[in-house]
């Protein structure tokens, strides 16, 4: 705390060398965020981070959106008519749409990229399984002809997890989906500023001017007019959280996405800050084994070491030992809503044996192969995720290499299915919101299809039965009981490993008012 302290004292003079200045003039134009971490990829479709789903929201516009209910409702529809007992769902564009690069937004435009993120995403997935026919009959008109009832198609494509399905031009939107497309052109109210991009530091967006919201509702989550009363919004990338401290106090920022929590006393002493915590589902931490490679290619070493994880010691590692700020235990869905149980969490209760774990891990036939664990240095509410799980394997005597690079480098190097000896890895760390784990629908990591699935691979036919019955229930009590099952079935495969969910404060000047809840969003958030 006193090197925290000492930069807090002289933040504002180091960053006077390290930022342009901004003109009182420019300032009242201009938002300045400060993002929880660099925006490494660009394409909404291609990757599971969150920042690029931030990042997604600001370019591209959705079909639906999701209001913070969690309901869905139109955004770049009008409305949309369903018949034929549910199984033909017409769509009706709003009038008025337009991509960044003038061109209108056409009904093949929003087929293509429908195809494109749906090979990406689960929910998406789950839906053209159901479809029989995805065309445009006119330049307004999307029509599925299903082969089957699917009353949660506005709920996927409003989804506003990641992989959100963004909109994009038929000429990007079919580039393969496991390619990310190299030009940001999108309907949404900002437009991407490519040509200010600095990587590692900053990214620009302007408002579109041609953007047409939506004339009626009220803003809430991704729902509801989208207006931008900003004309630019700079994202400057402080890695160092008394640095990032340190400008919010002086005013060089507007806006702190993931304020540190160490620092949040400091912080609410500013009567020119506002603390407080906008996503009321949270983040969620998990560590992933990567179950093509050894060790935890057996099964039996996997649900080993989940006797050996301390929740609240990764979750402390973060926030602090304030319980208010965590919650543990957590299984596999978002503690506090209707999917989530403590079914089947024994493994995750009662005091740890290290000891006891180390000499079970020996008889399962772990005999020292090295753990490279992957720990992203430039995400501080992940890091210390990592710093736990490494001391937790040196206490059950696994071999652990701990890997430390920048987030997008992680990102790049967990897609490598190979062993460690040709760059691929063991496990790594991550974290998720709260909306990522609430259904079946949109939970990622807890599928098992193999190497078709998200990096780690884990395959479970069980859990993919369990997924396909979980659209098929009747009502919520019945989904409840399938997700019970899931969680169990989880506990048995051990897809992940869950490490808690801690409540993430946001910090914000006085200078600015309108903030949505959830994620950061940049419409609607105007001048004070």
């Amino acid at each position: 705390m006193h090197r925290r302290s000492l930069l807090l004292a002289t933040g504002t003079a180091a960053l006077s060398l390290a930022m342009p200045k901004v003109s009182r003039s420019a300032a009242g134009r201009t938002l300045r965020h400060v993002p929880h971490v660099d925006l490494a990829f660009l394409d909404p479709h291609w990757t599971t981070a969150n920042i690029t789903r931030n990042h997604g929201f600001m370019v591209f516009d959705t079909l639906y959106g999701q209001d913070e209910n969690y309901a869905a409702a139109p955004q770049m529809v009008e409305g949309h008519v369903v018949e034929n007992d549910g199984k033909l769902w017409t769509l009706r564009l709003r009038e008025g749409l337009l991509w960044h690069d003038g061109e209108r937004v056409l009904a093949r435009d929003c087929v293509a990229s429908i195809r494109r993120w749906a090979q990406r995403d689960a929910f998406g997935g789950a839906l053209m399984r159901a479809t029989d026919e995805l065309s445009a009959p006119d330049d307004r008109t999307i029509r599925f002809r299903l082969k089957k009832p699917f009353p949660l198609l506005p709920d996927a494509l409003g989804k506003s997890p990641v992989y959100m399905p963004a909109m994009m031009p038929e000429r990007l939107a079919k580039t393969d989906a496991m390619q990310q497309i190299t030009e940001i052109v999108g309907s949404g109210p900002f437009r991407y500023k490519a040509d200010e991009r600095l990587q590692g530091s900053r990214n620009v967006y302007e408002r579109f001017a041609g953007y047409k919201p939506r004339e009626s509702g009220t803003p809430s989550g991704t729902a509801g007019p989208k207006v931008a009363y900003f004309d630019r919004v700079e994202w400057t990338t402080i890695t160092d959280a008394s640095t990032a401290a340190a400008a919010m106090q002086s005013g060089e920022q507007d806006w702190w996405e993931h304020a540190n929590h160490d620092l949040l006393p400091v912080l609410r002493r500013s009567r020119s800050i506002k603390v407080e915590v906008v996503d009321p589902a949270g983040i969620l931490s998990m560590m992933r084994p990567n179950h093509l490679q050894p060790p935890f290619d057996n099964p039996e070493i996997r649900r080993i070491v989940m006797r050996a994880i301390d929740q609240e010691s990764y979750m402390q590692a973060i926030v602090g030992d304030d319980p208010s700020m965590y919650h543990t235990p957590i299984g596999v869905f978002c503690p506090g809503t209707p999917m989530a149980s403590d079914a089947g969490l024994e493994p995750l209760r009662g005091p740890r044996n290290y000891d006891k774990v180390k000499a079970d891990l020996k008889a399962a036939g772990y005999a020292g192969e090295k753990v490279v664990l992957l720990v992203p240095s430039d995400y501080a509410v992940i890091k210390p995720l990592g710093d736990v799980a490494a001391d937790m394997f040196s206490k059950i005597g696994m071999n652990v290499e701990y890997v430390s690079t920048d987030w997008g480098t992680l990102l790049q190097r967990r897609t490598n299915k190979g062993p460690v000896e040709q760059g691929g890895w063991n496990c790594f760390v991550t974290n998720w919101n709260g909306t990522d784990w609430m259904t079946p629908a949109t939970h990622i990591a807890m599928r098992g299809t193999g190497e078709a699935g998200y990096a780690g691979w884990s395959t479970s036919p069980r859990t993919e039965e369990l997924y396909e019955a979980w659209y098929e229930a009747p009502d919520d009590a019945a989904r409840a009981r399938i997700c019970q099952d899931i969680q169990r079935q989880c506990m048995t495969d051990v897809p992940f490993y869950p490490l808690g969910q801690m409540r993430q404060p946001s910090a914000w000047r006085n200078n600015i008012t309108g903030v949505l809840g959830g994620f950061a969003k940049f419409w609607n958030v105007r001048p004070a």
